[in-house]
Parts: C-alpha cells; sequence; structure tokens
C-alpha cells in the first residue's frame, strides 16, 4: 500500500501547537531569537535592520525552562528505590539502562524532563537482533545473552521525532498497532574513515515486527521515502511506554506549565520593548527650529563646535521621560510574580470539591500536589519498562520502583507569612517587599497593586484603634 511514512498523524500535529512554544522556551535565548517573528512580532512600521538589531539583543529569563529544571529536582531529590521484587538480571541492568552509560535514576530525569514540560514523553524498550546476518540463531541461553552483550535496554523517543501511530480497542483497551518515528542513525563514512555521517531514517514498529524507511532518488530525480530494512521481534505486542503529566487522550498530553509558557513568551516580548525603550531613551535625539529648506546649510554638532543657525533659529535635545520606562518595569516585575505563582500551583495540593474545615485538616494528608501526581505516573511508567524488560527475557515479573522526592511548598503561607512579618516589623524587610511575597504565595490576588493599596489605605483613614 502506498503512502508517505513521514506524514503526521493529526494527534501529533495537534500537540505541535504547543510543543513549537515549549521547544523555543526549552532551548532559552537562541531559540527564541531563530523563532524571530513567530515569538517577537515587528513594531508597527519597524524596518528590517531594526528588528534584526532589536531581536539579537533580546534575552529571555528562562521561567519555563527553570521551572522544569527546579521540578525535576524535587521529584527526584532522593535516589530511585528498586523493589525487592525486581529480578537480579533487571537490577543489574538499572546500572546501564540504556546500553550507553546511564543508570536509571539519570535516565528517568530526562524522562521525567520531557514529560513535564511537553505533557507527554515515549520510551521504547527494545533488544537487539538475536539472529546473525545469515539467519541462524545466535542467541539462546542466558549464557549466550552475556557473552554476545545482547540484552534488552530502553531509549527515549523525543516528542518531535514522533510522526504518528495507529491503534484499535479490543476487550475495551486500546491497543497500539503501529507507530512511527524519526531516527538518526551513525553509519561509517565510504569515502573518510576517520569520521561517520548521521543518516536520517523512520521507523515503523508493529507487533512483533520493524521496518525502517530512507529517502532514495526516484527515476524523475526526486526524493521519496522507501523500504530500507525490515525483520521480526518475539513479542507480539509494541514496546513502547507513554509517560504523562497531563494526558488528553491515548499516547497524547498536553504541558501543564502552558500557562507559565504564555506568561513566559508574553514577558520575552515586553522585555525586548523596555530594552528597546532604554536605548532610545539614553541617545537624546537633536531638534531644530526655524530653519528653511537651503540646501547649502550644514550642521556640525559637537562639544567644541557652535553652529550659525539663523536669526529666528533654535536648537533643543529631545529626551524621552523616565515614566513610561518606569511602568514598563513595574509590569514585567507584575509578570515575574504571575509565573512564580504560575508554576509554583505544581506544590498545592489538589482537593476534590469543597470541604469543611474539619474535612480538610483529615483529609490534609491525602490531598496530592500535581507534582506528587506526576511522580506516582513516573513510578506507573517505570514499572511497565521493567516488565517489558522482564518480557524480552522470558521473565514473569519486572518488579516495582518507588520515587522519593521533595514535594513540600517552599512559600507555604502559613510558614513562611510570619518570619516574612517578623523581619519587616523588625527593618528587615520593607513592606513592598512584603506586599509581593504575599502575592507570591497566592494570599491575595496578583492584580493588586502596591502603590494603588498605599493609595487607598490612606484613603480610608487610620483605623479605629489607631485613634
Amino acid at each position: 500500500m502506498a503512502g508517505d511514512p513521514s506524514e503526521l498523524s493529526d494527534e501529533v500535529q495537534a500537540m505541535h501547537k504547543s510543543w513549537g512554544l515549549v521547544d523555543a522556551l526549552m532551548g532559552g535565548t537562541a531559540a527564541m531569537q531563530a523563532a524571530g517573528e513567530e515569538l517577537l512580532p515587528k513594531f508597527p512600521d519597524e524596518d528590517k535592520d531594526s528588528y534584526k538589531c532589536r531581536l539579537e539583543s533580546s534575552t529571555l529569563l528562562p521561567a519555563y525552562s527553570e521551572t522544569v529544571k527546579n521540578m525535576n529536582g524535587r521529584v527526584f531529590a532522593e535516589p530511585l528505590t528498586l523493589g525487592e521484587d525486581i529480578p537480579a538480571p533487571i537490577s543489574e541492568y538499572a546500572q546501564n539502562i540504556d546500553n550507553q552509560g546511564s543508570n536509571l535514576q539519570v535516565w528517568a530525569q530526562g524522562l521525567f524532563k520531557s514529560g513535564l514540560s511537553h505533557g507527554v514523553a515515549y520510551a521504547l524498550v527494545d533488544f537487539p537482533p538475536t539472529v546473525d546476518a545469515q539467519g541462524n540463531q545466535i542467541v539462546r541461553t542466558r549464557a549466550d545473552e552475556i557473552a554476545t552483550g545482547v540484552r534488552p535496554y530502553v531509549v527515549q523517543i523525543k516528542s518531535d521525532q514522533v510522526l504518528g501511530w495507529k491503534s484499535e480497542a479490543r476487550n475495551g483497551a486500546e491497543v497500539l498497532t503501529q507507530f512511527r518515528y524519526m531516527e538518526s542513525v551513525a553509519e561509517a563514512d565510504p569515502e573518510n574513515e576517520f569520521i561517520e555521517k548521521r543518516v536520517c531514517q523512520i521507523r515503523v514498529l508493529e507487533p512483533g515486527s520493524w521496518r525502517t524507511f530512507r529517502k532514495v532518488k526516484t527515476s524523475d530525480k526526486r526524493e521519496a521515502w522507501a523500504e530500507y530494512a525490515n525483520g521480526k521481534t518475539s513479542l507480539p505486542i509494541i514496546p513502547v511506554v507513554a509517560y504523562y503529566t497531563d494526558r488528553t487522550g491515548f499516547l497524547t498530553g498536553k504541558p501543564p506549565l502552558m500557562e507559565l509558557a504564555y506568561l513566559n513568551k508574553k514577558h520575552w516580548q515586553k522585555q525586548s520593548a523596555l530594552d528597546n525603550m532604554e536605548i532610545t531613551a539614553l541617545v537624546p535625539m537633536l531638534a531644530l527650529f526655524g530653519l528653511d529648506d537651503d540646501p547649502s546649510f550644514k550642521m556640525t554638532v559637537g562639544s567644541n563646535v557652535a553652529t550659525k543657525l539663523p536669526k529666528e533659529g533654535d536648537m533643543k535635545w529631545v529626551e524621552v521621560q523616565g515614566k513610561p520606562i518606569e511602568l514598563g518595569q513595574a509590569s514585567l516585575d507584575k509578570l515575574e510574580d504571575q509565573m512564580r505563582m504560575a508554576g509554583g500551583k505544581l506544590l498545592q495540593p489538589q482537593q476534590a470539591g469543597s470541604k469543611t474545615a474539619t474535612q480538610a485538616e483529615e483529609e490534609a494528608d491525602q490531598d496530592l500536589s500535581p507534582l506528587q501526581t506526576m511522580a506516582e505516573q513516573l513510578e506507573d511508567a517505570l514499572d511497565q519498562i521493567l516488565q517489558l524488560f522482564a518480557d524480552w527475557m522470558k521473565i514473569p515479573e519486572g518488579g516495582h520502583i518507588q520515587v522519593n522526592g521533595n514535594f513540600s511548598p517552599d512559600f507555604a503561607p502559613e510558614t513562611t507569612l510570619p518570619l516574612l512579618k517578623g523581619m519587616t516589623d523588625s527593618g528587615y524587610l520593607s513592606e513592598q517587599t512584603l506586599f509581593r511575597e504575599v502575592q507570591r504565595r497566592g494570599v491575595i490576588s496578583g492584580d493588586l497593586d502596591w502603590e494603588e493599596e498605599q493609595q487607598r489605605i490612606a484613603d480610608q483613614g487610620p483605623a479605629l484603634g489607631a485613634l
């Protein structure tokens, strides 16, 4: 059946709409600059050179990527615990889980990071061929596996590698029947023995088999994808595991920090505008008055140069007033507080429905924060990976893993606000800083403005106790 294996499925295309911004934010300033007008629109009537200069001087506050990094550190605050039910051979493989030298602790951090930033991450548990080029079986026993180094291993499939999949419902469960992704493989360069070349190919996985496709020249000198290799596997399933942090469907998810991503994009644009405004303010403009259109008139401006002007002529330096810059900086400060709150919500316990004070106190220990839920989902994904190891090795049980994270909020109001209030009363912290810290903890609305609130306090007069 003809078709293009590189075509993105509808589900993947839908996820790419949010992944584009996420990838740029995770890539830092260079990636944001590379996105150009898509993430940093031109000003009205801004010429090409001016825009290029502004774009190249813009810098990103890495709020999104730092939040992902900090949350990753919390989930892996302590080493993973391998359950006693994990078979000894699989426990040994955990020290080199990907067959590239990464232990399970390190590899799992990469999976969580991708899952948190993109909403879903994918892992493939693979097994090298057990037959040689002539079709002879080279691995028959556990001793053969050890001698040849043939063993199961896991690799992460990045979000931008995934092309699509097919599935069907069986006995009430969604079963994966095909999975396609792009990969890059290293091959020896026939023209240079000292280097390798990277070749892009598409891998198509189906239950019990695999195929790869590479680009070839057609008769009309165009390029098309053609089958390059194929083979059989010993598993009746596709050994792909999806790790979700915000699941939207089968193998699909959305970034749980998407609102933070939008705020970070807004900050990128506002910071660029403010920087441009400050540069303009630092360079005053010379305005001339009373000049006619005499083309012979020439003027030189310098510290020791005087220019003869017409009798009614005048010249003045025009400078930008500082108020717009102050307002712009205040807006950025407010935006940064909103970003802190958006990222910090991962640590706030999720409560189902309204509860009485007594119920809330009794059930406090049962309420999980979104980050704790993500950690539990990571445990499930890792357990599935271990089970696939066991399936490849024909072992009944793969065992279980425990994630030992630190999920205590840094900004819990009940523990930190008394300390901050004491610092303010002792003169070690300003009242304005206290106001902002209270906003960061979500105790008062982030829309409140310090100056406006001070005016409201002044307008309402002294409190009764102060009379």
